[in-house]
């Protein structure tokens, strides 16, 4: 596997680290690298702890009866991750709407700094009582705000598949 670097200038330290974890042997496949379904799992993980930020994530959902749905993304593995290796995700919002929003996660490997995974998502706010979309409240809508003007302040373009985005 080739390791690609997007931009050299594309500095993931001004993004908020959503989740950091040392791979353990559970996660290894036979090709003696982490497995898909785990890439998955981790960025789930940094997902939640990014939608903290912005008050959206499992507190919010006992409170209000409302959460979040995947409906898109999109994963590159550009670098190999393997066992008792050390892994940090950024996140980065991209946009939002009244319902959806559209953020990445940034895989860096902790020995070399690579960019070993990004993924692109689009979640959907959701009214589990319905299990339809429904709006931000306002609260939200405003920490997602000023989350997206910091975020987009950033001197680099994220690496963005180019055929999703928040309505």
């Amino acid at each position: 596997m080739q390791e690609v670097l997007y931009n050299p200038f594309m500095n993931l330290s001004d993004l908020p680290i959503t989740h950091q974890k040392v791979i353990p042997e559970e996660y290894i496949d036979i090709m003696g690298h982490v497995n898909v379904m785990y890439y998955t799992h981790l960025f789930d993980a940094a997902t939640y702890a990014l939608f903290d930020l912005f008050g959206f994530g499992e507190d919010y959902l006992h409170e209000t009866n409302n959460g979040s749905f995947a409906v898109e993304n999109h994963t590159r593995y550009l670098a190999e991750v393997r066992v008792g290796q050390a892994i940090t995700i950024h996140s980065r919002l991209l946009g939002y709407g009244q319902s959806s929003v559209h953020f990445m996660n940034f895989m860096l490997r902790g020995h070399d700094g690579v960019l070993a995974a990004t993924t692109e998502i689009i979640g959907l706010h959701i009214d589990m009582q319905s299990r339809k979309t429904a709006p931000f409240p306002a609260e939200i809508a405003a920490k997602l705000q000023v989350m997206l003007e910091d975020h987009n302040k950033l001197d680099w373009d994220a690496p963005i598949c180019g055929v999703m985005a928040a309505r």
